[in-house]
């Protein structure tokens, strides 16, 4: 299915590292559109692209030394991973004097994954990483679409939520019966899928080896290797805790979140908005949504969660050109400001708490606290500081009782 949508953000991200850096990593999820991207960076330039899941590609390079060094321009190869022994070969091929190559590597796993990509090519490589689609991307008129279906996008370009739902199953059986063995990881597939499932029910909760590896009847071990394989293949998203010298006794395990609501829904047998609303987990969901999408928007370096034993929590956390800014996701279309923001706010010193919700308006709910829809962290990334400007025009919206 050709991808219609353009990724102008994703292409600009790309160009300024190609420009500055020998060799360039994208890295994102399986079917994100790494490769399309690639075709569309590509197009007009010199260029020649191995695929190395294609035999024929894998016959060029049985001397990779030899077949990459007479080629000049724009090298692209994709599913790197399958080939490690490459990476020192692009790291001499890097370090030729007066050489204008420029390397396009594209994966499907993060370097603490391909540990080889970080640790032979250090230096040399900067690291892209991109998803699906975004609200960016596609529009806020089409966010309910987005949220169910997810990112992936031919998940989100299905004809029918029905077409999009069989696309995912296909979509995990292949992640679990070939990539995962593909990547060096002796893992039974049906003992994998069951974790997997098992970590959708704990979508926006803090971690707990112990409370699922009893569950699974499997070891702290071996339920901790598995989330990494998850983890290191961008399918689940680990927020780290932010703690400092308060006082206060706070949490000091990561959060656990789908990055890609799609697939959360699908392994929580959800096929359609209807049964979305209706489930126990919808509101995690939105919240889990919303999470990315900010992080999408704002690209932090490393974004955090705030957690005190007491109660006093914040859902995100992370510096903005130099403003420390607080996010609250809640799904509810007329938030309102409650003990936890106020002490969230004062204890962790932030220039900025956003509540971000799914309604319309943004709205001033506290003194430095504004509530903001959804559909406007974009253009709220894009201003200076973070800082609110000139809120929509109307009074608040009623809160819900």
């Amino acid at each position: 299915m050709a991808d219609p949508i353009k990724r102008f953000a994703c292409l600009e991200r790309l160009r300024t590292a190609v420009a500055r850096s020998p060799i360039t990593a994208l890295l994102g999820p399986r079917q994100c559109g790494k490769t399309t991207l690639a075709r569309m960076f590509a197009a007009g330039r010199e260029a020649t692209t191995f695929d190395m899941a294609a035999h024929a590609d894998q016959r060029r390079l049985q001397n990779p030394e030899l077949a990459l060094a007479a080629l000049s321009g724009l090298v692209v190869l994709d599913e790197i991973q399958g080939r490690p022994d490459i990476f020192p070969v692009l790291r001499g091929l890097a370090d030729r004097n007066g050489s204008k190559t420029r390397f396009l590597i594209l994966g499907s796993a993060s370097p603490h994954i391909v540990r080889h990509a970080s640790e032979t090519l250090a230096g040399r490589v900067e690291f892209v990483e991109m998803s699906g689609f975004d609200l960016a991307e596609v529009g806020h008129k089409r966010q309910d679409r987005l949220w169910l279906r997810g990112g992936l996008p031919r998940s989100f370009l299905a004809k029918s939520d029905e077409d999009s739902f069989a696309w995912r199953e296909g979509f995990v059986r292949t992640y679990l019966e070939r990539d995962i063995p593909q990547l060096g990881f002796t893992v039974p597939a049906v003992a994998m899928r069951r974790f997997w499932t098992m970590l959708a029910h704990y979508h926006g909760q803090t971690w707990n080896a112990s409370e699922i590896g009893r569950a699974m009847g499997l070891s702290d071990k071996t339920i901790r290797g598995y989330l990494d394989i998850l983890s290191g293949t961008f399918m689940v998203r680990q927020l780290q805790p932010w703690f400092e010298n308060l006082g206060k006794r706070q949490v000091k395990a990561p959060k656990l979140y789908f990055q890609d609501s799609g697939l959360l829904h699908h392994l929580l047998d959800i096929e359609d908005r209807h049964a979305l609303m209706g489930h126990p987990k919808g509101g995690a969901s939105w919240e889990g949504f919303a999470l990315e999408q900010v992080l999408r928007a704002f690209t932090p370096s490393q974004p955090y969660f705030w957690s005190t034993h007491g109660g006093a929590e914040l859902d995100l956390l992370f510096m903005h050109k130099g403003s420390r800014l607080g996010f609250e996701l809640k799904f509810n279309e007329a938030p309102t400001v409650t003990a936890s923001m106020k002490h969230a706010k004062s204890d962790l010193k932030l220039a900025h708490l956003w509540v971000v919700h799914p309604g319309a308006h943004e709205f001033p709910v506290d003194e430095n606290i504004t509530a903001i829809p959804l559909g406007r962290v974009h253009a709220l990334a894009g201003d200076s500081s973070g800082a609110p400007k000139n809120h929509a025009k109307g009074s608040a919206p009623k809160a819900r009782t």
